[in-house]
């Protein structure tokens, strides 16, 4: 039997996200860099089927005229990513996976969004039919092209303003009604996007705090279709220590008072969200872990700041005000730093990863267990990231358990 062939197909693919993923598998097929950061590296994947690097080709959709090789040469210059000789050894697989990508679409992505566009077609696509059978085209395209077994589609775009639903998103029924469906402001891109890939019967991933697949019509056509759905907003710093350490105030019944996140970076997300509209967005997935940890709403406040020199590296200052024995105040402070899109990249192949495999398992709609890799679990209300990761140890075990009993019936 021949070695099964998957696809990877990113929205927003020359971003800094997109890039270092794309950097990531090239390296990780070439056996250049170890599993370090890969969650689906721990020993409790050990003996499921997940793809190998090796079977990826990767594809997708951007707004930009550029590819690879050049996304690559500027987070080098901008953030000092990437070794150069390293580089040098990916950029054949690279070059390649560039020829994949093609024009997006920008329809309701909002403006400052579209500002960041410059290639003419992407604004060609003026009505929701004509933007999804498009979006579907070049997947069916890319199947064929490299005869592939399966595709999942990942949203790493940059993050849209805040859409207000309507009783019309309430059901696919009522959504595929003449006045909602004709209406070309009623889904933003990256709905079109998902619309896209799961009317395929694809997985699709959310990894933005866009609206995506997050409401019910879409989530009746992901049953219909029996396509894996997950996301939403990756979460891979201060939202990741937050729903680490609220936990521990909590088991040892201190009093949270206030909590304070002060978050400053760069690279082009940072650009977008200095857009007020667009970093409503953010905040709402970012505001809403402590409060539903510890069960009851201390004072919070999150700031999200665009500081151009930054780039891709990213700042975060917490001030943690709590109440301990005897009424005594005390506080805990702590400065993370890190690396946006290398935090990132590892997270995405490891949804990839996990949505094809849900796929092939025959499993739709919301995958529950993906709920720690995200800041606003789909299908999960629980914040706590420990909770959130005995969900995907609990699935590994099944998966493993049901490959057990397969084998040993054959």
């Amino acid at each position: 039997m021949s070695e099964r062939r998957v696809g990877l197909w990113l929205i927003g693919t020359f971003g800094g996200v997109g890039t270092t993923v794309a950097m990531g598998m090239a390296a990780l097929r070439r056996g250049l860099i170890d599993n370090t950061s890969l969650v689906t590296a721990l020993p409790l994947f050990e003996g499921i089927d997940l793809d190998q690097p090796n079977q990826f080709v990767l594809g997708g959709h951007d707004v930009r005229r550029t590819g690879y090789r050049q996304a690559v040469q500027e987070l080098h210059e901008r953030s000092n990513l990437f070794d150069r000789g390293l580089t040098d050894s990916c950029m054949p697989d690279l070059d390649l996976w560039s020829q994949n990508v093609r024009p997006g679409t920008v329809l309701n992505a909002g403006a400052t969004i579209v500002k960041l566009a410059d290639l003419p077609e992407v604004h060609q696509k003026d009505s929701l039919r004509a933007a999804v059978e498009g979006i579907q085209a070049d997947l069916l395209q890319f199947r064929e092209a490299n005869r592939l077994d399966q595709i999942v589609v990942v949203n790493v775009a940059s993050t849209e303003p805040p859409f207000e639903l309507t009783e019309g998103h309430q059901s696919l029924q009522r959504f595929l009604a003449p006045q909602e469906c004709r209406n070309p402001a009623a889904l933003p891109a990256s709905s079109l996007y998902a619309w896209a890939a799961i009317d395929l019967g694809l997985p699709y991933i959310n990894f933005t705090p866009s609206l995506g697949a997050s409401f019910p019509a879409i989530l009746e056509l992901a049953e219909q279709r029996r396509a894996p759905v997950g996301g939403k907003d990756g979460k891979t710093g201060e939202t990741l220590l937050k729903s680490v350490l609220a936990p521990m105030f909590a088991a040892r019944n201190m009093k949270i008072l206030s909590w304070v996140g002060h978050n400053i970076f760069g690279n082009r997300d940072g650009q977008v969200l200095d857009d007020p509209q667009n970093k409503a967005s953010k905040i709402r997935t970012k505001d809403q872990v402590i409060s539903q940890i510890v069960g009851y709403k201390p004072q919070t406040h999150v700031s999200i700041e665009y500081i151009k020199s930054l780039d891709d590296w990213k700042t975060a200052w917490d001030f943690i005000h709590f109440q301990g024995f005897l009424g005594v105040k005390m506080n805990m402070q702590f400065t993370w730093q890190g690396c946006d899109s290398i935090l990132a990249a590892p997270l995405v192949i490891d949804l990839a990863r996990l949505g094809l495999l849900a796929q092939r398992r025959g499993e739709a709609g919301i995958l529950r267990h993906l709920a720690c890799f995200f800041k606003s679990p789909m299908g999960v209300e629980d914040h706590d990231f420990f909770k959130q990761f005995a969900l995907i140890e609990d699935y590994a075990a099944k998966v493993r358990e049901g490959s057990n009993l397969q084998s040993s019936s054959s």
